[in-house]
């Protein structure tokens, strides 16, 4: 793990406030779209990408969720003018795109514990749309990607451990020692 230069956060634990920690949220989806593009089209331009976001969130349970935000992204909400999925709470479009986007496909990372990549996942749909999410609950998603990203993953324990913590009014500091100190060292 490192430190953000910008926001001195454990990368990329600063999302979504800080523009470099979000960008690199928003790499770890890109880096799996790419990878798609690459695979099963070679060279796509920016129309070609649009026709085959569209196909993609058609059918988002043949393909993995790394693939499906990103496809999300590539998409104009109709009704907040938005990123398809990432608009406010209450945008009825970006709502319904959200709820479908875990039909998606997750696989785990070689070398990490079964249920990690979910973890990740959730943690990065909430860093990248925090809008209708209580603060406390996007300050522990945001501070559990980098370690999750290590591919470590804390213990229903651990988990409930940290949620009672942060229920009790610990401070940022203190969830963060916590979680990077407990989680998956079990």
């Amino acid at each position: 793990m490192r430190r953000c230069d910008d926001c001195a956060s454990w990368e990329p634990a600063g999302a979504p406030g800080c523009a470099r920690c979000a960008w690199l949220v928003d790499e770890i989806v890109e880096e799996g779209w790419r990878a798609f593009l690459e695979r099963d089209f070679g060279a796509a331009g920016p129309q070609d990408e649009r026709l085959i976001a569209e196909m993609v969130v058609d059918e988002p349970g043949k393909h993995l969720w790394r693939v499906v935000d990103a496809a999300y992204d590539r998409l104009t909400c109709a009704e907040c003018g938005g990123k398809l999925s990432r608009g406010p709470a209450g945008c009825a479009p970006c709502d319904l795109a959200n709820g479908f986007r875990y039909a998606a496909i997750e696989i785990d990372r070689p070398g990490v514990p079964p249920g990690n990549e979910h973890a990740l996942r959730v943690n990065v749909a909430v860093a990248r749309r925090p809008s209708g999410i209580s603060a406390s609950e996007v300050l522990l998603r945001r501070l559990g990607l980098p370690i999750l990203l290590e591919g470590r993953l804390p213990t229903t324990s651990q988990a409930q451990a940290t949620k009672a913590l942060a229920n009790k009014g610990a401070t940022e500091a203190e969830l963060e020692a916590f979680m990077y100190e407990e989680w998956g060292t079990a």
